[in-house]
């Protein structure tokens, strides 16, 4: 592995630490990676009212757009689950709107997975854009 990836995996280890995850016990850190190499990490944030809580993934992806970055390398995820995951289902879709085939390390303990983005979700949903298309698109199509 690249000393490039194992910086990012570093980072979402970091931050995984500071996550609040008082209901679940499931701590999960992300560190997105935008195009220019800029990294923006992030937590999960629990709430008593499981469907307010945040994931990792998704605060990583926010913070990077109000940082005004849309294009990214790759995400990284830390947990400390017994095997690496992939995002949640709103998490996929939410990324794949920027990077539809997204590269995705996984790491929890000693087992690290990798993934596409494409392969987690290969038909994405897509809404209508001035001269753009509508419905689901497949990741690696020609309208990515």
């Amino acid at each position: 592995m690249s000393s490039d990836l194992e910086r990012l995996l570093a980072r979402a280890r970091e931050v995984g630490r500071a996550s609040y995850a008082p209901y679940s016990g499931f701590h999960v850190g992300a560190a997105l990676e935008a195009d220019d190499g800029t990294v923006f990490a992030a937590c999960n944030v629990e709430n008593a009212s499981l469907g307010l809580t945040i994931c990792a993934e998704r605060a990583a992806l926010s913070a990077a757009v109000s940082e005004g970055k849309t294009r990214f390398r790759r995400l990284a995820l830390v947990t400390n689950g017994n095997q690496a995951i992939p995002p949640c289902g709103a998490c996929r879709q939410a990324l794949a709107e920027f990077e539809a085939d997204l590269p995705i390390v996984s790491e929890a303990g000693a087992d690290r997975r990798t993934w596409r983005l494409g392969e987690l979700l290969p038909f994405h949903f897509v809404l209508a854009r001035p001269g753009g298309a509508t419905g689901s698109r497949e990741a690696g199509s020609e309208d990515d």
